[in-house]
């Protein structure tokens, strides 16, 4: 999908999330914004540092130190028990392991999945794996997270969990966050939510008083 003149700005600390119709190019502005996809034209800043002239060695950097990434479809490691992918990136900073075992008691704990942190992914639900999955996103504490679909492997009330942890720990580290969904109860944890058709923006709106945002 080829994206058409959008322009916008997200500012830190706010949660933005995109919906509309398959192939309208949600996940291609995701994948920009990871730099997984790279724009032919236009401008990408991210923490007030242009992006157009990063190397693929940047990027890696970027998503080491800044970025966290959640996928629909996980991305755990099956080998590793919740809690070793948990630290993974961590381990990759190279980081003491004293202070690896303690962020990870900490993120279990906030996702609910202290029970189960030696299990591996095939041990666990959808729901479960899915949490794994945000706090190893959030394990280096990004200052930007990126979800796709967060919810698209698991069931509403699954759904719903998710989206109160995400708005929850992200408000909690003062993470800005950019939510992709085909789900409108999942947009309403956004601060606002801009509709997306053909590649364009097409128009923004916030939650109406009537809405319950997750608890």
């Amino acid at each position: 999908m080829v994206l058409h003149g959008v322009d916008l700005e997200v500012r830190q600390g706010e949660f933005c999330a995109f919906v509309g119709p398959s192939g309208c190019g949600k996940s291609t502005l995701l994948n920009l914004v990871a730099g997984l996809d790279h724009p032919t034209s236009g401008d990408i800043v991210i923490d007030g540092r242009s992006t157009n002239t990063l190397s693929s060695h940047d990027w890696t950097t970027m998503r080491r130190e800044i970025i966290g990434i959640v996928f629909q479809a996980f991305h755990l490691v099956p080998g590793l028990t919740a809690e070793e992918n948990i630290a993974l990136p961590l381990m990759l900073r190279g980081e003491r392991q004293r202070d690896i075992a303690v962020r990870v008691d900490e993120l279990l704990q906030q996702v609910g999945m202290s029970h189960r942190r030696r299990h591996r992914p095939g041990e666990l639900s959808g729901g479960e794996q899915q949490r794994v999955a945000l706090a190893r996103a959030l394990a280096h504490r990004p200052r930007l997270l990126l979800a796709d679909e967060p919810t698209g492997n698991v069931d509403s009330h699954q759904g719903a969990e998710i989206m109160s942890l995400i708005r929850g720990l992200a408000q909690a580290g003062g993470q800005t966050v950019l939510l992709v969904t085909h789900s409108a109860q999942a947009a309403l944890a956004a601060d606002y939510t801009w509709t997306m058709c053909d590649g364009r923006l097409v128009s923004r709106t916030t939650p109406s008083t009537q809405a319950v945002r997750p608890s």
